[in-house]
């Protein structure tokens, strides 16, 4: 989760399905009342959220990449 820069978190839909893996995994600790995992898989989220969603900067493209033409 550290390198969010990384190439393999440019596309929307896997940072949206990191956090909901991380959301699921609060729930499911909340719902089997373990509160302690839950917090700290809440706080996992509240970091996911802020990384990936929030606060996400897609990498500058490299030369062997093409840019994309938005028409």
């Amino acid at each position: 989760m550290r390198d969010a820069d990384h190439p393999f978190f440019r596309p929307l839909w896997r940072r949206i399905a990191i956090v909901a893996v991380c959301a699921g995994w609060t729930a499911l600790e909340f719902a089997t009342q373990q509160s302690f995992w839950g917090t700290i898989a809440a706080g996992m989220t509240a970091y996911a959220v802020w990384t990936y969603l929030l606060n996400y900067k897609p990498p500058a493209a490299t030369a062997d990449e093409k840019p994309v033409d938005k028409e």
